[in-house]
């Protein structure tokens, strides 16, 4: 392998982990060598890597985090800190889909400093981080983020559960949630990791303002953000295609991937 190649492992061959393993195992991100896998269905796994035609092994996470340099995960959000921890320990790159994790497990940032390791979170289902960011290095009066996703995309959230709130059968747009992007993240742990990533990249989890919407008129999951900075006043709006899971649209494991190709890449646009 070259200076610039890199090992990469999947933890989690769900929805999102399968596409980002088939598109390793065909060669599609250059200079990218998939390492394996750890999983929590294995028989499931292996016959997913078969059916593809991959020889790339199911291994233990801590196995996995020696063997790569980079674990992308795609697992459900209570598996990270286990994941995360082992990756980090060792020194590797950590990418985190589930990036509402980190919100609420600050100490895997430390760990990361504290061995040598990083954290990185894709840009995912949200369009203008690099503005963003860009504007978090002046001053950002505020951020706000509508979400609005169809009905089943949000059925089984903890906060619906928690608070007797009934989304199935509804025939108009009805808001479920309104407050910090920390409170989104712990009520809505499997629908909105936009809004801890987008918090992450501003001006934190408890001054980003989240409203959610079921909506049973759509097919789509669509965000709206609007940032109030000294540099610009910046509205961004996208519509995301569901994946197989409804609850992450097709563009989170295209977005693992640019980041993965950026890794290694000779030319690299954007912050």
């Amino acid at each position: 392998m070259s200076a610039r190649s890199i090992k990469v492992g999947i933890a989690g061959l769900g929805a999102i982990g399968r596409v980002i393993a088939r598109k390793l195992h065909q060669g599609g991100i250059p200079n990218a060598e998939f390492a394996g896998a750890c999983v929590g269905d294995r028989a499931k796994a292996e016959s997913f890597l078969k059916e593809i035609g991959c020889s790339a092994r199911i291994r233990p996470i801590a196995e996995l985090a020696r063997e790569a340099d980079v674990v992308v995960e795609c697992a459900p959000p209570a598996a990270l800190p286990g994941i995360a921890t082992a990756v980090l320990t060792a020194g590797k790159t950590m990418m985190v889909l589930s990036a509402g994790v980190l919100l609420r497990h600050p100490e895997l940032i430390a760990l990361a400093k504290e061995h040598g390791g990083q954290i990185i979170v894709p840009t995912g289902a949200l369009i203008g981080f690099d503005a963003v960011t860009a504007a978090a290095e002046g001053d950002i009066q505020s951020v706000t983020m509508i979400t609005r996703k169809p009905v089943k995309g949000l059925l089984g959230a903890p906060y619906l559960v928690k608070n007797g709130i009934h989304i199935e059968g509804i025939t108009e747009p009805k808001r479920v949630f309104k407050g910090t992007a920390r409170e989104a993240a712990a009520g809505f742990p499997e629908n909105v990791n936009v809004a801890a990533a987008l918090s992450l990249a501003g001006i934190g989890p408890d001054r980003t303002t989240i409203e959610i919407w079921a909506d049973p008129t759509l097919t789509r999951n669509t965000h709206r953000v609007v940032v109030e900075a000294d540099s610009a006043r910046f509205e961004m709006a996208i519509e995301n295609v569901p994946s197989e899971n409804p609850k992450t649209g097709r563009i989170t494991a295209l977005s693992a991937i640019a980041a993965l190709r950026k890794m290694t890449a000779p030319l690299r646009v954007g912050t």
